[in-house]
């Protein structure tokens, strides 16, 4: 079997250079270079529903990088459990809803990560990392392997772990709510398990077992938020530590996958338009790296294997059709990824007479509704979004009466290329609970759609997720959902620069905003080099030091740039001290001069104006955020509930059931 990998491997060596020519020469047509190069290629379509089996999961690197900088999330592919009915699936929510509720609501707890590896389980008990057999997963004999309180860090958490081969060793990547700078500790498995070693500032990291059945740690280093340098370790007699990759271009960064069979990791150089993917052999990963393709400006991709084949998900070729070519051992497959991102959970297509004959995807359960609307057909919409047609989610209860007098909160975030998140969290819970109407709405730039959604609301077409936004909650106001009175916006990061245009442009649509650690100087900080992101992401927003046109598109929505004296809705800022990611200075800048302009607007309206309220909270410590402060959570809820006159009494009863306070 080794002797048959070296074979493939070294056949892999010498075809992949045709893969690149082919490329470059035949426009990046997969069809073409297939057909041309490889004549044992076999085609082959499969249904939507085929692929909507195999729909990935949030890796834990994924769920924890933070939003400003580009994820690998939509495009890592990672170990799936086996789909079941749909029926099961219930099945198993109402297990876990029961469990819930039998049990006291304050003790609610977001889980950390965990892992089965052999016939255990590998997880954080209170400040350990610890395991148990997995049968016994549930209960509370475990085996203590490493007391995160060694590392004298203020509340550490473990948010990746990786286990060897042969369970040998263990690594755990540990971090604090305040910084995102991460410590990876390894620990020998034995009767008396013991660290055998940490590094700092690690991002992704692996393991493989190489010929002589040693265990090697490959991890990536990350300086400033920027990961460039790729590391090897081996431990026990033989210990070494060594660089042997640098990654020269500062817009790109590295990250580590191994493929779901374990047999090749993967080292993926990318910026937000452009990939370029080393591949290491598990069973020899001392020999050098073996590149697929090198990187050509607009071409993503990312490497799968399964029995001695590549395979390859990139955005080469048409976005109308789905195909899987499966080759030879020495050719890799294409995969469209256009159709990878369409991908839609199984739920029951039908039509609500609130939509009329608008097309919903929908789940209900207990008394809350869950609504995802594929497409606004009402042509006064699509000509505000250029003809586009734009997803939203919408949520409230099922028994709510004339919901055109309901309070309504609106989600939007729009850029890299992500989906808008709408993971549970207690306070959206208790808000829908209490009567509030919360709307997501997926606008170009985001990646709900595909690659072309994201391109559409990047770079110099960067105001049509504005327009998109306007015309979502425009919509929403036409359905009868809420009005403008009622109307409050939140956002996260990036999204903050799609919130602060719109309340320069279109104030009157809402009454209140909150925003959380948001990218609201747009200009300046792409014009400033030294910080961390701005070269990475130039693909994101464009050169305005280099590019003049980039620079005026720029400044034409730029939040800060387009203060202006008019009524804004009321602003409830939450900006973190170390922020990283987005500069506080930047944060600070933008709300003086609002409250400038407001005041001046204020002034000059008269007696009997009522000012909005600007407030900017900041929070001591963090880094770009810190998704359970309570004291965040509690004071945005208590000023939406105070901007728009609504009685909170029971609404923080409420949360204290999920919350500890």
């Amino acid at each position: 079997m080794r002797q048959k990998s070296k074979l493939f491997f070294q056949a892999l060596k010498y075809s992949i250079p045709h893969l690149g020519k082919c490329m470059q020469k035949q426009h990046l047509n997969h069809c073409n270079f297939a057909d041309h190069y490889y004549n044992k290629i076999k085609l082959k379509k499969y249904h939507l529903t085929k692929c909507l089996q195999n729909k990935p999961r949030i890796s834990e690197l994924a769920r924890n990088i933070p939003s400003r900088s580009f994820s690998c999330k939509d495009f890592l592919p990672i170990k799936q459990e086996d789909e079941k009915p749909l029926s099961e699936n219930m099945d198993a929510f109402e297990k876990v809803r029961a469990k819930l509720e039998t049990q006291p609501q304050e003790e609610y707890e977001i889980i950390n990560a965990e892992i089965k590896h052999g016939g255990f389980v590998y997880y954080q008990e209170g400040c350990c990392l610890v395991r148990s057999k997995d049968e016994e997963a549930d209960n509370d004999n475990y085996e203590v392997l490493f007391n995160l309180e060694e590392l004298k860090l203020e509340q550490p958490f473990i948010d990746c772990i990786r286990v060897a081969p042969d369970e040998k060793y263990v690594a755990a990547k540990i971090r604090t709510e305040d910084s995102e700078a991460s410590t990876c500790v390894v620990v020998k498995l034995s009767d008396q398990p013991v660290m055998e070693a940490s590094f700092p500032n690690v991002s992704s990291f692996e393991w493989v077992k190489d010929e002589e059945d040693e265990d090697v740690l490959f991890y990536t280093f990350q300086r400033n938020l920027r990961c460039h340098d790729v590391y090897r370790a081996t431990f026990g007699d033989n210990k070494r530590n060594e660089r042997f990759y640098t990654e020269k271009d500062p817009s790109f960064f590295v990250f580590l996958y191994l493929t779901k069979d374990s047999r090749f990791l993967t080292m993926n150089i990318m910026n937000k338009t452009t990939s370029e993917v080393w591949l290491i052999d598990g069973l020899s990963p001392w020999d050098p790296p073996v590149l697929i393709q090198k990187r050509i400006h607009g071409v993503l991709y990312y490497v799968e294997h399964r029995d001695d084949e590549l395979y390859i998900l990139t955005n080469v070729g048409e976005p109308t059709e789905f195909k899987l070519m499966r080759t030879a051992a020495d050719t890799p497959a294409i995969m469209n990824w256009d159709l990878f991102f369409t991908m839609k959970r199984n739920t029951k297509v039908v039509d609500l007479d609130m939509f009329k004959d608008h097309c919903v995807l929908f789940l209900k359960h207990s008394n809350l509704l869950y609504v995802n609307v594929i497409g606004l057909a009402d042509d006064s919409v699509r000509s505000l979004k250029d003809g586009r047609l734009v997803p939203m989610t919408i949520f409230h209860k099922t028994d709510s009466e004339d919901l055109q007098k309901k309070p309504l909160l609106v989600h939007v975030y729009g850029a890299y290329g992500m989906d808008l998140k709408m993971n549970f969290r207690p306070e959206r819970r208790v808000l829908v609970d209490d009567g509030w109407i919360l709307a997501y709405c997926h606008v170009r730039g985001g990646g709900e759609l595909g690659l072309q959604w994201h391109a559409d609301g990047r770079l110099t077409k960067k105001l049509n997720g504005l327009a998109d936004l306007e015309a979502c909650i425009e919509t929403l106001h036409g359905q009868g959902f809420s009005q403008p009175s009622l109307t409050t916006l939140t956002a996260f990061s990036a999204g903050g620069v799609l919130v602060g245009a719109l309340c320069n442009s279109n104030p009157e649509l809402l009454r209140a905003v909150t925003l959380e650690a948001p990218f609201l100087d747009v200009l300046n900080t792409m014009m400033d080099t030294t910080l961390p992101l701005t070269l990475e992401e130039l693909e994101e927003w464009g050169n305005p030091s280099s590019d003049e046109k980039h620079k005026n598109y720029i400044k034409s929505y730029c939040p800060y740039q387009n203060i202006k004296p008019q009524h804004y809705p009321s602003v409830h800022i939450t900006a973190y001290e170390n922020d990283e990611r987005v500069p506080l200075k930047g944060i600070v800048n933008y709300t003086e001069k609002l409250k400038e302009t407001v005041a001046e607007h204020a002034k000059d309206t008269g007696e009997g104006y009522q000012a909005p309220n600007i407030i900017l909270d900041i929070q001591p410590g963090g880094n770009h955020v810190i998704e359970d402060s309570h004291k965040k959570i509690t004071a945005q809820i208590k000023f939406l509930y105070e901007e728009l006159g609504l009685d909170s009494t029971s609404v923080f009863e409420n949360l204290k059931k999920y919350l500890k306070f």
